[in-house]
């Protein structure tokens, strides 16, 4: 597994991360991928740890902790051998959001409880209005307060879209961004964030690298999802458009070629230098390995990313209410 600095924070992380959006399953009435083993999750974790994934990525939403739980038990005894983040901001399933000072110190003890730490070492807000935090330049202040205080090692900002990623870094500094971006999303680079990232030294988490499982031929066309799965929300039609661009993309880049589809959307998002890890939600031990294997793979060539972007120049991946839809979801 290679590594890459997490911009300017001194943090190293392994290029494959592991989000752990799913491993909340439908605790509480969460929305992600379903209902879940927990010892498969941990089967999950400890593959994902013996193959070298260093990076994990939380959020007390997840589950409403029940994530964070199963990060604490795995790596129990291990702490110094993961870098965790995880982020604050939300207060329940339907959307509410608190960025107050004291909100984020209550939601950042609680999460040092569950992770059985005394310290995390990346603490995002979770996809803040970014006029919120311009009018509340408290918030961010807090973070900084927190790093003071050793509680965290680092701080970012979890944005709701590439142009609020633009927002983070140009209005509010931000070290850290997180931000969707996968072959069938190009708008990160698009818009010009990977380029600033790469010129403030701004460090740069991708999720959604498989676009919901879409990419990978593993997403079905919804008639056997969960109720608590969240791709129930996208229409067929956004379904099978991502499902049909991830054909294309394939097709781009050589068939089957030296790569399981999984494999070639990691590789794409590593193909860019901006990039410090990428995220794909792993449940099982298998994910784990199939995803962690894109390392060593390496970046896609010049020639390849070039098709792939000029397909997703060409095509149209997302229906008229698709993209602010995807932004809207609270990985």
């Amino acid at each position: 597994m290679k590594s890459r600095p997490l911009g300017r924070t001194g943090l190293t992380v392994s290029e494959i991360g592991f989000g752990t959006w799913g491993l909340g399953g439908n605790v509480g009435g969460s929305v992600a991928y379903g209902p879940t083993d927990d010892r498969e999750s941990l089967r999950a974790l400890q593959a994902a740890l013996d193959c070298g994934v260093t990076f994990y990525d939380t959020s007390d939403l997840y589950g409403f902790g029940h994530s964070e739980k199963l990060l604490g038990e795995a790596f129990a005894g291990k702490r110094n051998r993961v870098v965790i983040a995880t982020k604050a901001g939300f207060v329940d399933a339907r959307g509410a959001q608190d960025f107050s000072t004291a909100h984020i110190r209550r939601a950042l003890d609680a999460s040092l409880q569950r992770l059985q730490t005394d310290h995390v070492d990346l603490l995002q807000l979770h996809n803040p209005p970014m006029d919120l935090l311009e009018r509340n330049p408290e918030t961010i202040a807090a973070l900084k307060a927190l790093q003071g205080e050793g509680k965290i090692r680092a701080w970012g900002i979890s944005v709701r879209s590439p142009d609020d990623g633009l927002a983070a870094v140009e209005r509010f500094a931000g070290p850290v961004i997180q931000v969707n971006f996968n072959l069938a999303d190009q708008r990160a680079r698009q818009n010009g964030l990977f380029d600033l990232c790469a010129q403030r030294g701004t460090g740069c988490i991708i999720r959604t690298p498989l676009c919901f499982g879409f990419l990978t031929r593993q997403a079905a066309d919804g008639a056997d999802y969960d109720p608590s799965d969240h791709r129930r929300r996208w229409s067929p039609e956004q379904r099978q458009r991502w499902m049909a661009a991830g054909e294309a993309f394939r097709a781009a880049a050589g068939g089957g070629g030296p790569h399981t589809d999984a494999q070639l959307a990691l590789r794409f998002c590593l193909s860019y230098a901006a990039v410090s890890t990428v995220i794909p939600g792993m449940l099982t031990v298998s994910h784990v390995a199939d995803n962690a294997a894109a390392s060593a793979l390496g970046a896609l060539s010049a020639d390849e990313r070039r098709r792939t972007e000029q397909i997703y120049e060409e095509q149209a991946v997302f229906l008229a209410e698709g993209r602010p839809a995807q932004d809207n979801v609270r990985e």
